[in-house]
Parts: C-alpha cells; structure tokens; sequence
C-alpha cells in the first residue's frame, strides 16, 4: 500500500494507486459483462469493462463488509431499544462536479450490489428531483445558481432521507427531466424499504452553518453510513463538460422538446463560446464553493485521470 499521505502525519486518508487497489478485490467475482458496462456509461464516458475488475468490485468488497458491520450495529440498537422494525436501510452518497462521472458511478455499483448473493433490493435516487422548479428559480433570481445548495428543495430531501431511514413504506421522489430542464409536474418515482439506497448528486455532502442555539439542523450525509467523492483536476473536468455539451448538441438538443434545442443549430463555435460561459459562470463556481470543499467529509475518493481511468484511490482511516 502506497501511503501518500505521509508528508502530513494528520490525513485522514490511505492512499492506493490502481494495481494497489485491483489487489484489494480478492475472490469477489465479476458479475457484469461488456454489454452490461456500456448500457450503465453516461454519455462521454468511456468506462470499461477493465474499469469495474479493477476499480468497482474492490469497492463493492468493501462495501458488503461495511453493510455487516453497520447492520449488526442497528440490530444492536433494536435489540437494546426493545423494538423490532425490520431492517435499517444502508445508504451510500455519492458526491462530485458535474460532468466527472457520478451517474456512471452509481448505476454501476447499483448493478454490481443488486449481483449480491442475497439479491438485496438496491434503489437509486439523484438529487436532480429535489431541485426547486423553474418556476420557483425565475422568482427567487437563482436559475443562474442552479445546482447550488440554495437551489434545491432541501427540507423535502431532508424529510424523503428521514423516511427511508425509518423504514417507511411507499416513499415517493419528484422527477427531474434532463430533456426539459425542470422537474416533471405531477410526476414521482416511488421507492419501497430498500436494503440499500444510492443517493447521487452535486453538494449531497454538503453541510451548512450550525445554530448558536445548540438545536438538532440535520445534513443530508447525516443519513448516509457510506460516502463517496468522484475527484479529478479541475481543467479536466472543464473539458469533459464542454466536450459533453457538444455531444448533447449532436443528439438530446436535437429534440424540439429539449430546453437546450436552441443550441443543436448554432454554429460549434457559437456553442463552444456559451457552454464556456456556463462553465465559468455557474458550474466552476460552485465546484470551488460548494463542492470540491466537501471532498475531505467522504469515506471514499476515487480520483480520475485525463482518460477517465481511475488512477488512485483514497480510503478514509479515520
């Protein structure tokens, strides 16, 4: 194990480069195909097969140990309690700029868990749905801010999180639309006592100033018993976003329906000039402000190369 982290005796972290941590995978065995990997990628990014031996089922090891240890750990709790409610749903959160990967990430490990000997019911949730609509964005003046923290819905979030975790029944999620850019009126997915949830978003470990009063202000990660932060360098990313938006420029903004369907006729300099723009403007701002300040509270931080490989891995000790 190679522990980067010795030039300052106080990290929290271990550090792994990729061989080390492919290692880490032992006999957990692969139960994905090629076919499997290239339906679960986001556009513009080119995971492989590869990808998931070395990086992805090291980290789904992990994960089942981490699941028996915290589920004996609520068993104790009832057991102490007296109560008997069934299982405690294990959530995992999982963190990072946009255009770094996050959705890949999380249909990956939603489909590697949902392999499980046990065959444990597995849900995926991205904050997207909690995401104030439109309309409310207009009013307040934050369309220019969304996908910051004050831009979401942050008590429903807080209260769906809640309800998950105490194991009721019939909980139900907004749906956001990428194609229309705004939450769907009337639309909700339902997400029935899972065993294990994957929460995916921009700012999901993002903590807020605490009240002098000493009062209870709970945090969305406050429910999370796993987190992950998707890194990589900042100019990386910036061209894995715009080269993202010019491929959304060539199919999903085609779509008379797309709120972006303005941008699939203009010219790719013209594009190139205002996804620059969006990029400056809103999203590098609050990579700087609001996201990338949260990569310390993760328990796990898988950093990306220019390729989109995964180079080192980054386990929290302490």
């Amino acid at each position: 194990m190679m522990d980067q982290a010795a030039p300052n005796a106080l990290s929290p972290y271990l550090f792994f480069s990729r061989a080390e941590w492919a290692a880490l995978r032992a006999d957990t065995p692969l139960t994905l195909t090629e076919a499997d990997v290239n339906r679960l990628k986001s556009l513009n990014d080119p995971i492989s097969l590869d990808e998931v031996v070395h990086i992805y089922l090291p980290v789904t090891r992990l994960l089942s140990l981490h699941v028996a240890a915290i589920q004996g750990l609520y068993a104790a709790t009832r057991t102490f309690l007296g109560t008997h409610d069934g299982v405690t749903p294990f959530i995992i959160g999982i963190a990072g700029s946009v255009a770094v990967g996050k959705s890949t990430t999380a249909r990956l490990l939603r489909a590697l868990l949902r392999r499980w000997p046990n065959t444990p019911r597995v849900e995926l949730i991205a904050t997207d749905g909690f995401l104030l609509p439109n309309a409310v964005l207009k009013r307040e003046g934050l369309m220019e801010r969304k996908g910051f923290p004050e831009s979401y819905d942050l008590p429903a979030l807080l209260a769906f999180l809640s309800d998950i975790k105490g194991g009721k029944k019939d909980v139900t999620a907004p749906v956001y639309s990428h194609l229309s850019y705004d939450i769907v009126p009337g639309e909700a997915v339902k997400v029935e006592r899972p065993d294990i949830l994957i929460v995916e978003g921009l700012n999901v470990l993002q903590t807020s100033r605490l009240p002098k009063d000493g009062r209870a202000v709970p945090f969305v990660s406050d429910f999370f018993d796993f987190s992950i932060y998707i890194d990589a360098e900042e100019a990386v990313i910036r061209q894995w976003y715009l080269e993202r938006f010019l491929r959304l420029r060539e199919t999903a903004f085609r779509d008379p329906q797309s709120y972006f369907h303005r941008y699939a006729s203009i010219t790719t300099e013209e594009a190139m000039t205002f996804a620059e723009g969006l990029w400056s403007r809103i999203n590098l701002i609050n990579l700087r402000e609001n996201i990338l300040p949260t990569r310390p509270r993760a328990h796990l931080i898988l950093r990306k190369g220019e390729d989109h490989r995964i180079e080192q891995v980054a386990l929290r000790r302490i």
